[in-house]
């Protein structure tokens, strides 16, 4: 299954690495070039005869090949942080002129599919549509691909563009965030309905990972509760079904951001802070019990530094999530002395071990000898600890099984 499935994975990432048809992009306009910016907010700015002369001018011109550090999205630019407006978050506008070939065709603009983090698009002061809910309390929502209708007698015609723009306050601002950061295409319906598949294409395989380990997660607890009877290590596997199952739970977040509207960001951010903390602790009370008796101190100093994190991950303290993971990696040494020293699969344990900790503390581990944090297969990105746990999840698997004891009766 593990085969298959990555032969699958494969497939789709090949798919969606792909670069735009150049049929399809030679019949559209990638609305790059200069554009009219303006921090703030009116929602008079998306009229057509405002006044924005007197704006700041930025480029959305993408270098060649250009693409973002996450997904791959191509025609990738720098945000407001780039362009002068460091550390800046809140409303801003950008506005440009367009013009509609004269055609028989129905026109469509494709949203920007990277924005931070929430828009709203404008046609000749006409709301068009957008991204998540603005105003006074706004819901931001992961940017996906888009794509708007022009009313019907804009072919032949010039009209204003306008896209208004919030960004949620960072914890630590990026030195490329902020606003818009691919530009939006302008293109003939058929044409337009062909480019916003192929998008999705690219979103999909962007975060495919991220739906399907979890549901390798799912299986492998699946897998416990059928057999984990029979196992020599049945408070191992508790425990390890308690990581599985928060740690599905947490990838699993990355695909629904950014395929739905269900989860907004402000609530994944906030999952995304707490639930590495009763993670780490689950899986280590989990391997304290690999071999057996486990101890106690361990147990009682795995839920202090559990407490300590959340704590700190609440209350923004830094210090006290870096004394929790800190903490835990340290215990986690010792729990890899005592399988070392002796115990049933020393080797196999050890190796299952290492991807588990792999995965948990790549800043601590992978990023001091330069192991990157992504790789781009097919042009579309992949991350370590995907990687990680392509290699872990069946190495996990066979460890469970490993353990089963034999049906009475048999040998």
């Amino acid at each position: 299954m593990a085969l298959l499935t990555t032969a699958l994975m494969v497939v789709v990432l090949a798919t969606g690495g792909r670069p735009d048809p150049a049929p399809l992009r030679a019949a559209s306009t990638l609305l790059d070039g200069s554009w009219r910016f303006h921090t703030g907010d009116d929602p008079r700015w998306a009229a057509v005869n405002v006044d924005d002369s007197g704006w700041e001018t930025t480029d959305m011109t993408a270098p060649p090949g250009n693409h973002d550090g996450d997904v791959g999205l191509p025609d990738y630019v720098g945000g407001w942080s780039a362009h002068g407006h460091p550390g800046y978050h809140g409303y801003a506008w950008y506005r440009r002129t367009v013009t509609v070939p004269a055609s028989s065709a129905s026109w469509d603009i494709l949203g920007p599919t990277l924005v931070e983090d929430g828009y709203e698009l404008y046609w000749n002061g006409q709301l068009l549509g957008g991204s998540g809910r603005l105003g006074p309390d706004p819901r931001l929502v992961g940017t996906r691909p888009l794509r708007f209708a022009l009313p019907a007698n804009a072919a032949g015609t010039t009209g204003v563009l306008a896209i208004r723009i919030y960004m949620l306050a960072r914890s630590g601002p990026s030195a490329e965030g902020g606003g818009m950061h691919t530009a939006p295409i302008l293109a003939p319906r058929p044409t337009g309905e062909s480019l916003h598949r192929a998008q999705w294409q690219r979103t999909i395989a962007g975060y495919i990972l991220d739906a399907v380990e979890p549901a390798a997660m799912l299986a492998l607890i699946g897998l416990t509760l059928v057999f984990g009877s029979r196992s020599s290590r049945k408070g191992f596997l508790v425990f390890a079904c308690i990581a599985l199952a928060l740690t599905a739970a947490r990838r699993l977040n990355n695909a629904i951001v950014s395929w739905t509207d269900l989860q907004d960001l402000r609530t994944y951010s906030w999952l995304a802070s707490v639930m590495w903390v009763p993670t780490m602790t689950a899986w280590l009370l989990a391997w304290n019990r690999w071999r057996l008796p486990a101890w106690r101190s361990i147990d009682a100093l795995a839920v202090a530094l559990g407490v300590a994190g959340i704590v700190g991950a609440l209350a923004h303290w830094p210090i006290w999530a870096s004394i929790s993971r800190l903490g835990s990696l340290a215990l986690f040494a010792v729990i890899v002395a005592r399988i070392v020293l002796g115990g049933p699969l020393r080797i196999l344990a050890l190796v299952t071990l290492a991807t588990v900790l792999a995965s948990l503390f790549g800043g601590e581990l992978l990023d001091p000898i330069g192991v990157p944090g992504i790789w781009f297969p097919f042009n579309i990105g992949v991350s370590r600890t995907q990687y990680i746990y392509a290699i872990g999840i069946p190495l996990l698997a066979v460890l469970i099984v490993r353990t089963l004891r034999p049906r009475s009766g048999r040998r």
